[in-house]
Order: structure tokens, then C-alpha cells, then sequence
């Protein structure tokens, strides 16, 4: 099945789902299901297996997620999980844990998060109490079944999300191992961004004539490219409202429209731009036609400069006068993204289309430029001086403006009163400072974060990269590489020394696995593998050096716990 552009609008509602799942829903502002959520669900809820096929940040969590949730019984419930979702990171453990627990409040469901690098006692106090859904990185779910701590007995679903990456980060084995200890009656339900070989050979071992799911990567190119400049920045979450603050200083719209993902995102953003002084209105689904015609009067009679709201509350507008349409988040679809970029570049004005990235959408980011046949230029954010530079040029502006075009006779008075006692020049620049400090919001003094993507380490499935290991780079003297063993670390890594090596059927993909799955590390951080028949090599970043020591530590590889020490050499 592949999915292009939604036939009508469709809401939760119409996918059946219970009352409290709707009201969670309501809640937290979600106005309609993304693409993958309208076709996912549906399937699951009817008990069939499903491959879904879907970049990161579509949607896939709620996809699963509250068809297990509709699933939860009422009433008590029995201390082992009824589901089980296996992920490549902590990082990811956490949020589609966070999700879950967010959608199924009233529901009361028990979900548990399990991964390395949190203490393994408390993980197993929560589950002796009783969980309903475990989410889980494979290396810690096998330490827990092998202490028996975990028991699948009762599963009646598994997801395996972003199954791709999984694969990429050596957790095939553990994968296998965990869906054979599973009930053979399970459904299972498996995401992934890509579909190599391996993957196939995975869904026709595991599932049992699954629904195919995927968002169809060809959609409507973007017609008026040449008049829309559409460009991105790469924002750490926590200082996107200050970045968007910055961008929108320097760029200074005639008026703007800030697409968000939620109501309670595009209310929360709101009251921030205006208390930096922008002219900000709200638009989103929680609101009554009355107040929206309201808002929209106010940005068509250039009342209000800053327009915030959902793709559900701005279909159909059209501001003569919109100069910008700005992303907060990278949009769930390539289609949608169209769209919104279509709101500016009409009737042959130019207009600027910008995307706020986290780091983990950049993949998304990619997937969009393809699918619309378009480049997104990446941007450096403005610094300070980049912005007191642009509001020294608006005042500039403002009072060249000024003396062409309004009548100043009624102030000079003023000047020839104070030309007695002081400098002209003098005059002149306090009455620049004063409009100046009048022209804009109050300038940012906090540097924010400079985020650079880190190119991929890795082009080959086992983690070899070719600028160091080369095409030969699979055993050289009696090792297995991936980059040069007896060179000295890289700058900025720290070479540690893993107790276990070929001898204990260590390969490199075995080591990115464990080192990801317990710590924050992505297999791209990791540097040169060197494997002996005893004992590994591996560089990592040495600001986390400690950190990867005390995770490996506690935790296992090919189920041993190896010595993990900083190489002595």
C-alpha cells in the first residue's frame, strides 16, 4: 500500500479508538492523525502483522503506540508485559517511552523504559511490580531475560522500531534471539526507514503476511522554486524559541507564518515571541470561528506581524503581504512541507520558506529535499554581533527614511536649544541611541550552540570506514579493523581497551551495538576498531570515554562481562 496525499481529512475519531485515548489526544493538542498513523492503525487494531516503512519523526510512535494502548485491559492486570518494543537507542527508549505513558495516562498503563546506562536495580524493582509495555534497547532486554527479570510468556505484540538502524548497530543476533523467545501467535509490528536486504530476510522469518505500509517518497515538486528561498538551521531543541527570536530579527518579515506540530506547542510558542516583543497571534483547531476571523483580521490589517498555528487551522490562507513561512519542526511528510512552503511565492512575489532541525531530523530533512527535487541550504545561525549588526542597519534605515520623507521643522527647536550647550555630532548620536533602543526587541546577549552535523563514519554495514580502512579493511596482521590499531587515537578520542575479541566471536558491529545501546553515543561517534583474538581496541569520543567504560561495565557482549579500561599503550 503507498500513500501520497490524504484523500479527506480524517481525525482520531474515525480510527475507533477509545475515549481516553481521545481525550489524551485532545489534550495534548494533536489535531489529526500524520499519513503513517491513518494507514498504521487501522491494521494493527485488526490483529495482522505490519511493515511499515517511514522516515524518523512521521509519527511512527503513536502509530503503534495506541494501538497497544487500546489493547490494555481494564481492571487488574497481571505483572508481565503485554507488548514489547525494541529500539536502537536510549535516547529513543526514553522518548517513545515518554509518549506512551503521555497517551495512556487515564488508561493507567504501566510502561517501562530499559536501557544501559541507568542503574539495572531499579529496572528490575519496576518489573517485579508489573509493566504492561516494555521499551527497550535489545542488549539490556537480553540482560534482563537472561536474570530472568524479563519473561515474554505473555506478549501479544512486539514492535521493532526503526529496524534498519537495529541492524546497522549489530543487534541482529540479539533481535533473533529475543523474538524466539516470544509467543509464535504474537503479532509484530516492524518500522523502518529503509529497506535493505537484510530486512526482508528479517520479515519473512518473523512476520506472517504483513500489511506494507510506507510513505511514497514521490511527490508534488515545488513549482516556484526560484521564488521561495528555502533555506534551514540546525537548533538543539531547548534553544529553538530563542533561534527562531534571532532568525526572524535578521530576516525581518513584512509578516510570517510559524507552522508547529500541536495546539499546546503553537499556544506555548505564542506567549514567547511575545514576550520578546513580537506581535504574535495564535491559530490552531481549539479555537471558535469567531476568534479566528478575529486573529485573521488582525494579520491582514498588519496589526499583528507573526502568525502561529497548525497545518489543520492555516488550509486555505492567503496573506497578500506573507513574506515567510518558518517550520518549527521539520514537517512529518514531503507533501506537507509543499504546502506550507506554497503559502509565500505567489503571483510572482519572492518569499523565504526556513526549517528549524534538531540534530536526530536531519535524516527527514534529506528525505523532503529528494522527494520535492529541491536544495534546503543548511545556515549558520546568526550571532550576536550578527544581529546588533542588522538592527544598527534598521535604524539606519528607519532614519534615512525619516529625513527623505517626513517634515523635521517642528524639532528643530530642540536641536538649536541643545546645539548651545552641546557637540552636534553629539545630538545626533544620542538621538540615534534612542531610536535605535526603540527599533525592535532587545537583542539576545547568549551565544546559542553552534551545531555541526558530523559527516557518516560509516558507509558499510559492520562500521569500516574507507578513509581509514580501506577496501582491505577486514583483517590486516591477524586483527579485524575497522580503521588503523596501532596508530595513535584521533584528536579529541580516547582509546579503550575491551577484555574480548575474536576468540568470543567479537566483530566490530558487536562493539557499536554495545557502546550505542548503553550510552548516548551514535554508531557515528565511534571511531578505529582493532579486534585480536583476545581482546579489542575502539576509540570513542573522550569526552564520553568514562561514560562508556562504567556502561560496558555493567552490561554485556556476546553475554560476557569483559574487563573495560582505558588502553594502557
Amino acid at each position: 500500500m503507498s500513500l501520497n496525499a490524504a484523500e479527506g481529512a480524517v481525525s482520531f475519531a474515525d480510527l475507533e479508538l477509545r475515549p481516553e485515548l481521545l481525550r489524551a489526544l485532545s489534550g495534548l493538542g494533536y489535531e489529526e492523525p500524520t499519513p503513517i498513523q491513518r494507514e498504521a492503525i487501522p491494521p494493527i487494531l485488526a490483529g495482522g502483522d505490519l511493515l511499515g516503512q517511514a522516515a524518523t519523526g512521521t509519527g511512527k510512535t503513536a502509530g503503534f503506540a495506541l494501538p497497544i494502548l487500546q489493547r490494555i485491559p481494564e481492571g487488574k492486570r497481571g505483572p508481565k508485559p503485554m507488548a514489547l518494543v525494541l529500539v536502537p537507542t536510549r535516547e529513543l527508549a526514553i522518548q517513545v517511552s515518554e509518549a506512551t505513558h503521555r497517551y495512556g495516562q487515564e488508561l493507567g498503563a504501566r510502561v517501562l523504559p530499559i536501557y544501559g546506562g541507568q542503574p539495572i536495580g531499579r529496572q528490575i524493582r519496576t518489573l517485579e511490580q508489573g509493566v504492561d509495555i516494555v521499551v527497550a534497547t535489545p542488549g539490556r532486554a537480553l540482560d534482563h531475560m537472561s536474570r530472568g527479570t524479563l519473561t515474554l510468556d505473555d506478549l501479544s505484540m512486539v514492535v521493532l522500531d526503526e529496524a534498519d538502524e537495529m541492524l546497522d548497530m549489530g543487534f541482529a543476533e540479539d533481535i533473533e534471539a529475543i523474538l524466539n523467545e516470544t509467543p509464535r501467535d504474537r503479532q509484530t509490528i516492524l518500522f523502518s526507514a529503509t529497506m535493505p536486504p537484510r530486512i526482508n530476510g528479517l520479515v519473512q522469518q518473523h512476520l506472517r503476511d504483513p500489511a506494507a505500509i510506507r510513505i511514497a517518497r514521490e511527490t508534488t515538486a515545488v513549482d516556484e522554486s526560484p521564488l521561495v528561498r528555502q533555506s534551514s538551521y540546525i537548533v538543539p531543541r531547548s534553544h529553538k524559541p530563542a533561534a527562531l527570536g534571532r532568525i526572524l530579527d535578521v530576516e525581518s518579515p513584512s509578516a510570517a507564518l510559524v507552522f508547529c506540530r500541536t495546539r499546546e506547542e503553537v499556544d506555548e510558542l505564542t506567549v514567547t515571541l511575545n514576550g520578546r516583543g513580537y506581535r504574535a497571534e495564535a491559530l490552531h483547531g481549539g479555537m471558535g470561528q469567531e476568534q479566528r476571523d478575529r486573529v485573521m483580521g488582525r494579520l491582514r490589517n498588519q496589526t499583528s506581524d507573526l502568525l502561529v498555528a497548525t497545518d489543520v487551522a492555516a488550509r486555505g490562507l492567503d496573506v497578500e503581504h506573507l513574506s515567510h513561512v518558518v517550520n518549527y519542526n521539520v514537517p512529518s511528510a514531503s507533501d506537507s512541507y509543499v504546502h506550507r512552503i506554497g503559502r509565500v511565492g505567489r503571483a510572482g512575489r519572492e518569499g523565504v520558506a526556513i526549517t528549524l532541525v534538531e540534530p536526530r531530523e536531519h535524516r527527514m530533512l534529506k528525505t523532503i529535499e529528494r522527494a520535492t527535487n529541491s536544495k534546503i541550504t543548511i545556515e549558520k545561525l546568526p550571532t550576536v554581533a550578527d544581529l546588533r549588526a542588522r538592527r544598527l542597519e534598521l535604524t539606519r534605515a528607519a532614519l534615512n527614511e525619516s529625513i527623505l520623507e517626513d517634515d523635521l521643522e517642528h524639532y528643530r527647536v530642540v536641536v538649536e536649544a541643545l546645539s548651545d550647550e552641546f557637540d552636534v555630532m553629539d545630538i545626533a548620536l544620542a538621538a540615534v541611541r534612542l531610536a535605535h533602543e526603540t527599533n525592535g526587541p532587545p537583542g539576545d546577549e547568549e551565544e546559542i550552540p553552534d551545531v555541526s552535523l558530523k559527516p557518516p563514519k560509516r558507509t558499510e554495514r559492520g562500521g569500516k570506514r574507507p578513509s581509514e580502512g580501506g577496501p582491505g579493511g577486514g583483517r590486516s596482521g591477524g586483527s579485524e579493523r575497522r580503521g588503523g590499531g596501532g596508530r595513535t587515537p584521533a584528536g579529541g578520542m580516547a582509546r579503550l581497551f575491551v577484555g574480548a575479541g575474536r576468540s568470543a566471536r567479537i566483530r566490530p558491529q558487536d562493539l557499536v551495538g554495545a557502546i550505542a545501546g548503553e550510552t548516548g553515543l551514535s554508531g557515528r561517534d565511534i571511531g578505529a576498531i582493532d579486534i585480536a583474538d583476545r581482546f579489542s581496541l575502539v576509540e570513542v569520543p573522550e569526552s564520553s570515554a568514562e561514560e562508556v567504560i562504567e556502561s560496558l561495565r555493567g552490561s554485556t557482549i556476546k553475554g560476557r562481562k569483559p574487563v573495560v579500561r582505558r588502553d594502557a599503550r
